[in-house]
């Protein structure tokens, strides 16, 4: 049964909002500062304070100043490392955390079903669905959707972010296939208080909700608010291994090949040699150890109705919708279909986005 969620009709009660932008990420700033001031303003909401952030914090010491200020909400407008610095501010308050989806890649977003859509983040807000999801910690820094160790952090590392702008997630394929062919990983895996094991796998994932950037969905099972995380244990050898893993994870019919999946509440991972890590697509330092535990439904969180669905993005395609009116009144049309929007939104073999 579907966890319960904090839902209210739409256009909930005003509230003081802040927007964290990291304006490196956001090609027309002053075009977002018109769009959201103009649909706050338009639903009887006080206009936002505006914190840019800076190479030297990224968003955790913006968005605690916010809360400091009296913000009862917060948009995170960025890429992926926005979007973890708010989490790491906010969670454990009860301040909520709205995406705004900007930069080359937003794992968060693409979670939510958002992909680019400055008005659709917005409508999201303002219909008031709110869900208390777990975060995972490592060391000081929260995250909402995965850390990795290996493969991934890899890829993340070799991706041109050049590429990454002009073609988005479609990007990290070329990442991807300079590494496919590494040698792998040698780790010790401890999951709670089991006895630990070792294996050599390509990639240990570490998620809290299970779509990857372009929406892939590779931890199935993943519940964003069960007090558990979930562990993927990736080792493929070779082409062969890698696209029957890939073709499984997209068909999800059964187990999928070269992967083998648990949760815990607590994963501690050990490794010979120094290894690429990642948070939330944000990479850290390489280093040969990952303690990864949970924070139950530390963050609450802007979701689009109906808020307490199982899957983040189950009806964004109506909201994207009733966003129509954002755009028209703030004189910008709705973005051009992207590959990964569509992605994020597959089910059961079916396509189901905006217009379907």
């Amino acid at each position: 049964m579907p966890a319960p969620a904090l839902s209210h009709p739409p256009h909930v009660g005003a509230l003081r909002t802040a927007v964290v932008v990291n304006p490196s990420k956001v090609d027309d700033l002053d075009g977002m500062r018109h769009t959201v001031t103009a649909a706050l303003t338009a639903a009887g909401w006080p206009e936002p304070m505006w914190l840019e952030t800076t190479p030297d914090d990224p968003g955790a010491g913006q968005t605690a100043q916010a809360v400091r200020d009296g913000a009862e909400l917060v948009f995170a407008g960025g890429g992926d490392g926005t979007v973890m610095a708010c989490v790491t501010a906010l969670a454990g308050t009860e301040v909520a955390l709205a995406v705004l989806p900007a930069g080359t890649g937003n794992l968060l977003a693409a979670n939510l079903g958002l992909t680019g859509d400055l008005a659709t983040g917005i409508e999201v807000v303002l219909q008031g669905g709110r869900r208390r999801i777990d975060v995972g910690a490592v060391g000081e820094q929260s995250f909402a959707v995965m850390a990795g160790m290996g493969f991934d952090a890899h890829m993340l590392d070799a991706t041109n972010a050049t590429a990454k702008k002009r073609i988005g997630w479609l990007a990290y394929v070329g990442g991807a296939v300079r590494h496919l062919r590494d040698r792998p990983m040698r780790v010790r895996v401890t999951l709670d208080d089991r006895p630990a094991f070792t294996c050599r796998p390509r990639t240990v994932i570490v998620g809290n909700v299970g779509r990857l950037s372009g929406g892939m969905r590779l931890l199935a099972e993943a519940q964003p608010d069960d007090g558990l995380l979930d562990v993927a244990i990736l080792s493929p050898r070779t082409l062969r291994h890698w696209l029957a893993l890939g073709w499984g994870v997209l068909r999800r019919k059964g187990a999928v090949p070269n992967m083998r999946t648990f949760t815990a509440a607590r994963v501690e991972i050990h490794s010979r040699r120094a290894e690429p890590r990642q948070l939330d697509g944000d990479l850290i330092d390489a280093g040969k150890h990952l303690l990864v535990t949970v924070r139950p439904k530390a963050l609450v969180l802007c979701v689009p109705q109906p808020a307490n669905d199982p899957d983040l993005a189950h009806d964004v395609a109506a909201t994207d919708r009733a966003a129509d009116e954002i755009r028209s009144d703030s004189g910008v049309g709705h973005p051009p279909v992207e590959l990964g929007r569509h992605v994020a939104l597959v089910r059961d073999g079916r396509l189901s986005g905006p217009g379907r």
